[in-house]
């Protein structure tokens, strides 16, 4: 866990100290931006805090994905190969949980944003949503050359936080996907 904090304390030192604080002050200018433009106060809240929750949730677990590190540049294409190996090393929980945690928070407020109404097509829509943005990540490793393995179960992994992050979120998506939303705005 300690060289866990070496390499990535400066990026949870900033998000703690930085992003929270400047995503709740975003987030009181959104809400009275939107109102003042006419959305419903609970709906300017609801988008809002979904949306800065998304970005300070996802933004920081994205630093860490790219951050260059002095091991080998690989490419693993086998699912499951890569797990395998990641499960006998010494960060494995760190690295599973890690990758779990990747992009579960837009998994968890994606439905609560769009109004992912269907229970059924909920896990679907955000499987989609984060394995494509999980694939334009690791490329973005494989192609920039940042000394990561780039895998594909990597991308299974993150997706599957991601739609158990939805799953979990389902108590706001089900009971608020038929709430009205923001009336047009002229301009």
């Amino acid at each position: 866990m300690s060289s866990v904090w070496e390499r990535y304390g400066i990026v949870i030192s900033a998000t703690v100290l930085l992003g929270v604080p400047l995503g709740a002050l975003v987030v009181l200018w959104l809400v009275r931006r939107r109102i003042r433009r006419g959305w419903s106060p609970a709906w300017a809240w609801r988008a809002t805090v979904a949306e800065v929750c998304l970005v300070v949730g996802t933004a920081p677990w994205v630093w860490m994905i790219m951050t260059p590190t002095s091991g080998p540049r690989g490419l693993q294409l086998i699912p499951l190969h890569d797990l395998q190996a990641v499960l006998t090393g010494d960060d494995s929980v760190v690295q599973v949980i890690g990758n779990l945690l990747a992009f579960a928070a837009l998994g968890f407020v994606l439905p609560i944003r769009f109004r992912l109404a269907e229970a059924r097509r909920v896990p679907g829509v955000v499987a989609v949503v984060v394995a494509s943005s999980s694939l334009l990540v690791e490329v973005l490793q494989f192609t920039l050359r940042l000394g990561r393995v780039s895998s594909v179960d990597d991308i299974l992994l993150n997706t599957a936080g991601a739609v158990l992050a939805a799953l979990a979120s389902a108590r706001w998506w089900r009971s608020r996907a038929s709430a009205p939303g923001p009336s047009p705005s002229p301009g």
